[in-house]
């Protein structure tokens, strides 16, 4: 690389890693302050309960040892399918618009493929989301345990074809 071509990265640039079990409890706060006591009564907390995240597929925005961005994956099925399912995805509000969220979500699918699944599943805001290749029309067949908007459902295939064939009910395996 030469020095025109070398990127200059700001010494207190977040680094991504892989959720460990010590960010557990950051990570839990992060989360509180960004949706409230309301996300409890959200479907998507339905296939969270009782169910375990993926450890490979979770990863923590850190500035420092400081956990400003969190985003977790967990094993669900679809109608039998199996697909990993995304969420929460937070982002400490003064960290926002910088693309961390992005950057999180990214790493997360990436490694969802490298550990093996066809497809991710959520819940979110579908102009956010497309720009990183979810969809709500694979998911338009797709039945969320509990009150959900169906445009907000959204599927990311992970690998060639990996969005297709999804219909039924959303549960945890």
């Amino acid at each position: 690389m030469t020095a025109s071509s070398a990127v200059l990265v700001p010494q207190d640039a977040p680094s991504i890693e892989i959720e460990a079990a010590h960010h557990a409890a950051a990570v839990e706060a992060l989360v509180d302050r960004a949706f409230g006591p309301g996300r409890f009564a959200k479907s998507s907390e339905r296939l969270r309960e009782g169910n375990h995240k993926l450890d490979a597929c979770s990863f923590v925005a850190l500035r420092g040892r400081t956990v400003i961005g969190s985003v977790r994956l967990w094993p669900v099925s679809i109608g039998g399918k199996p697909a990993a399912f995304l969420g929460p995805l937070a982002v400490d509000s003064e960290q926002r618009s910088a693309g961390l969220g992005q950057a999180l979500v990214e790493a997360a699918c990436q490694a969802a493929g490298e550990a093996g699944w066809s497809a991710v599943l959520l819940v979110g805001d579908a102009p956010y989301f497309s720009r990183i290749g979810f969809s709500a029309a694979p998911a338009a067949k797709v039945v969320m345990p509990g009150p959900a908007d169906q445009r907000r459902v959204l599927l990311k295939a992970l690998v060639p074809g990996g969005d297709e064939g999804f219909e039924g009910r959303v549960a945890v395996p």
